[in-house]
């Protein structure tokens, strides 16, 4: 893979991973419906980077941006298990 305006050895970030971080962060601060999507963005990313042979840089903001999707995702879940809980108790 040629990538013009580089330095040979350089290698250039995926473009793809400011915005698996940006996702991962947002779905475990304010938004768990993100985390899914930060979850296959990043698991993609990742696999291309793998693939890219070191033509793609990035892997710390993918990794970090996937595993917070996954604790995005979980938390989700454990609070909308919560939520149906306290609906479906009543006054308990």
């Amino acid at each position: 893979m040629v990538i013009p305006n580089q330095p040979i050895g350089a290698p250039v970030e995926h473009p793809n991973a400011t915005a698996v971080l940006f996702l991962g962060a947002a779905s475990v601060l304010c938004c768990g419906v993100l985390g899914p999507v930060a979850w296959t963005l990043g698991r993609r990313a990742l696999d291309q980077i793998e693939e890219s042979g070191g033509a793609y840089g990035g892997r710390a903001q993918v990794v970090v941006g996937y595993v917070l999707g996954v604790i995005g995702t979980v938390l989700m879940i454990v609070f909308a298990l919560l939520f149906l809980f306290i609906v479906l108790g009543g006054n308990a």
